[in-house]
This record gives C-alpha cells, structure tokens and sequence, in this order.
C-alpha cells in the first residue's frame, strides 16, 4: 500500500508516473537486502545520478542538516566544492565503512578514472540496531557493489527493504519510501524526486491529520517518552532543474522542512540529513568544465519558490510512503509492527481531490 491508498496527497503539484525519485530522467536505484536468521535485518539502497561515470560526470549537490547526530561520509568536500562524484550509498550506522570501500572500489574500476587518486564517497546511515545485530557488521563491500550493479530506473521498491529493512519510524516499522512531483510547463516543467530512509520518531501527522495522538502512539506518551523519538532519516533529492549548488542546498532545507510537516520531534539524538543534486546535463562538472571558465544554465532565485514547494510535497509523501509499504518485521531485539492500515483508513477516510 502507498500513500494515496490511504488518501494521502500532500500539496498541490502532480506526481511523475512512476511517484518515485526515478521519474527523474536517468536516477537508478538498487537495493540489497539482507535477512538472516533471527537477528540480521538490513541492507543497502544505492542511488546513482545517472547511468554514466560520475567521477568524470559529475553534478551539483548541496546538503542540509537538520541535527547532526549522525555519520554523512564525504560531507565536507560537498559542502566545499558543491558536487558528488561517487553514487549515494545508504546503509546501516556501523556499514559506512565498507560501503565507502566498495564506492571506492566501483570508481576506480573505470578505465578512464585511471589517474584518479583521491575519492570522495558519499555514504549516509541510520541506525537500525534494534531490529537488526548492527554489532556483526555483516554488511560487505560485495553487498554494496551488487545494489549498485543491480541499479534501474524504478519502479523503486519501498518500506523494509535495503537500508530501510531493519529502521523504526514513529514507532511503527519504517523503511525506504519515494515520491516525485512534476512542475506545469509555465513553471518550467521540471521534475523533483525524492527517497527517504525513514528511522526517526516524534507525533506523526498524515497529511495534516495527527495520527500520532488519535492512534495514542508517540513520543512522550504518558510523560514516560514509551515511543522514542531518537533516530535518523536520510532525504535524498534529485531534480533535472539546472540549479546551482548554492540553490540545491536551499532545496535541500526545504526537505528538511517537510520533515517536521510529518510530525518529527529531531530529537537530540537524531541524525537528520538531506541531500540534493541535479542531474541536468548543462550543470555537469565535467573535466574540462571544472578545469576553464564555465557558463553554467540556471534556474534564478525568483523561479525557485515552485521547486521549494514540490520538495515539500514530494518528501512528506516519500515519508508517508515509507511507512505504508512496511510490513511488520521481528528481529533482533523484539519485533516492530507497521501502521495499523486498517484502522488508518477509518482516521483517514476523506477523499483525495486531483
């Protein structure tokens, strides 16, 4: 089940026809997923900007910290030269290592990356150690390079798969979750995707309802805070707007913005990230681009407000989403049911307008 499944529309924009980060011309998602046993609950989700070496290709980016109880390998070079220049990697809190090895590894598998010397993988976490033995480190550079090579443009499987198989939202079991907005042509005509891997907790809000109080789940219930509100999300944005990466960092706040919509407490032990990168072709870095004076297209600030709102829209639903399509896992330390869609759909019975 999705979102819209259960009246959920978050804003005004449509969704692209897929609703997921890959109705975003040439983003490919891979997930690995690894269940085993009792206590093995998690994965990878690989996202490549495009199909081709982004090493040699690669596309502004910006990132937005929302509380930085977390661990966001090769932020400080993004944040310095605003690009990426390896695929995303999302995994497990204590999986960053080899997920940072296997990037290294795909980048310099490339002929033409022959001379390369330095990379700068960028790899995000949340910490799933309650459904999942995080301390076994089970996850491998193999695992991560398999996501990768396994990579399409979608449909994008959502909720307790790949990095989100293991991770806990708001109580109930969270997970991977997408959606994508597409601007009318007047307003450029632009497409915004967006993937979450949702593992954080506060009161839940579905689409302006407070599901959170009316279902009696959330943090500080009682005073005695039963449902926590620690925990991470990863947000990963994607346009094919040409946007510079001064303006994809403002796009990135913009989900992080769209976080709280859903009811987030970021907590002080919440690691709360989003990253937003272009894919458009004219705002490639590429070599002979980074190495001269460059005239770059791009979208001027008095045209971005349009984007900032399909980001808003197009996160919420990626969160709702994330939490739709998991099911209940038992894992490690106990088991995490889903939402309750059945007694959702008696909370949230009005109809959805298009």
């Amino acid at each position: 089940m999705r979102a819209r499944d259960l009246h959920a529309s978050p804003g005004i924009f449509k969704t692209g026809p897929k609703n997921d980060i890959t109705d975003v011309e040439g983003v490919l998602v891979g997930h690995l997923t690894r269940i085993e046993g009792d206590a093995i609950r998690t994965g990878i989700t690989a996202i490549r900007p495009h199909p081709g070496n982004i090493f040699q290709e690669r596309v502004p980016a910006g990132i937005s910290v929302g509380n930085g109880f977390g661990k966001l390998a090769g932020f400080t070079q993004v944040e310095e030269l605003g690009e990426i220049e390896t695929p995303i990697i999302l995994t497990n809190t204590l999986s960053v290592a080899p997920a940072i090895d296997a990037l290294i590894t795909w980048t310099l598998s490339y002929p033409e990356n022959d001379e390369a010397r330095s990379v700068n993988a960028v790899v995000g976490e949340t910490n799933d150690g309650y459904l999942n033995d995080i301390r076994r480190r089970v996850i491998t550079p193999e695992d991560v390079l398999q996501a990768l090579r396994g990579a399409s443009g979608g449909p994008v499987k959502e909720g307790a798969v790949g990095a989100g198989t293991g991770t806990i939202a708001f109580g109930w079991k969270g997970g991977i979750g997408t959606s994508s907005r597409v601007l009318p042509q007047a307003l450029g005509g632009y497409t915004i995707g967006v993937l979450v891997q949702s593992n954080y907790g506060g009161v839940l809000s579905w689409d302006g309802i407070p599901v959170g109080k009316l279902l009696s789940q959330h943090y500080l219930k009682d005073e005695v805070g039963i449902t926590s509100a620690d925990g991470s999300i990863m947000i990963v944005v994607a346009t094919d707007a040409p946007i510079s990466d001064r303006n994809l960092k403002r796009l990135a706040k913009r989900a992080i913005v769209a976080l709280g919509r859903t009811g987030s407490s970021m907590s002080n032990g919440s690691g709360d990230y989003a990253l937003a990168f272009s894919t458009h072709e004219g705002v490639r870095r590429t070599k002979e681009r980074r190495e001269r004076v460059t005239h770059y297209p791009e979208v001027g600030n008095d045209a971005l407000s349009p984007l900032f709102q399909a980001v808003l829209e197009s996160t919420e639903e990626a969160i709702l989403n994330s939490l739709c399509a998991a099911e209940t896992v038992k894992g490690h330390r106990g088991t995490i049911e889903s939402i309750p869609l059945e007694r959702m759909k008696e909370l949230v019975k009005y109809p959805v307008e298009e």
